[in-house]
């Protein structure tokens, strides 16, 4: 019997084998918890179903974490396999892959918006919709690296963005606490 047996955790962010999401997901299998996962896009689909799967779960949803619309899909559907849950996994980031080479000053706005947007702001978006099923208090996880405190060549505009998800998790800890909700990042 593991430390997760009888816990509901959903993983947001699985893409591969060698992600760190997936070595998450099996860790928590390991020790005993009921899983539930989202998938970005189609292409991703059948892939992260596979996963699942492989770990018991037939739970796979639809999340692009730039949709309002999508997560709250995400949690109105889980809400019919479960009556709550336990522990919410974010392990999602995202840059424009010309923002990471060269030097951080020529970062463009865009790229910057959108690496705030899917590696930060998804956190809060994604943990709003989570809040209602967990019930009994709860877990928020989220992935950060050192890049967030120094500087680290070809991270550029990724360790803003992981700064930002380091303060992200400070408030949100700050706002869910009284409710038994812990908020937590964890660096690779």
């Amino acid at each position: 019997m593991g430390i997760l047996q009888g816990k509901r955790a959903l993983i947001v962010g699985v893409a591969s084998n060698k992600s760190i999401a997936w070595g998450v997901a099996k860790a928590m299998h390991r020790e005993g918890a009921e899983l539930a996962f989202t998938y970005q896009n189609e292409r991703l689909k059948s892939r992260v179903e596979d996963f699942a799967a492989e770990l018991g779960s037939e739970i796979a949803l639809p999340c692009e974490v730039q949709s309002d619309e999508e997560i709250q899909g995400v949690f109105d559907l889980l809400d019919d396999y479960w009556d709550h849950l336990d522990i919410l996994v974010h392990s999602v980031a995202f840059a424009p892959r010309e923002e990471l080479t060269g030097q951080f000053v020529n970062t463009t706005r865009q790229g910057f918006a959108t690496a705030l947007d899917v590696s930060a702001y998804s956190l809060v978006a994604v943990t709003r919709a989570a809040v209602p099923l967990m019930t009994d208090g709860g877990s928020v996880v989220t992935l950060t690296y050192l890049g967030a405190e120094r500087v680290v060549p070809h991270y550029n505009v990724m360790g803003v963005a992981k700064a930002a998800l380091e303060a992200t998790v400070r408030y949100l800890a700050n706002d869910l606490g009284p409710k038994n909700i812990r908020v937590n990042a964890i660096s690779a």
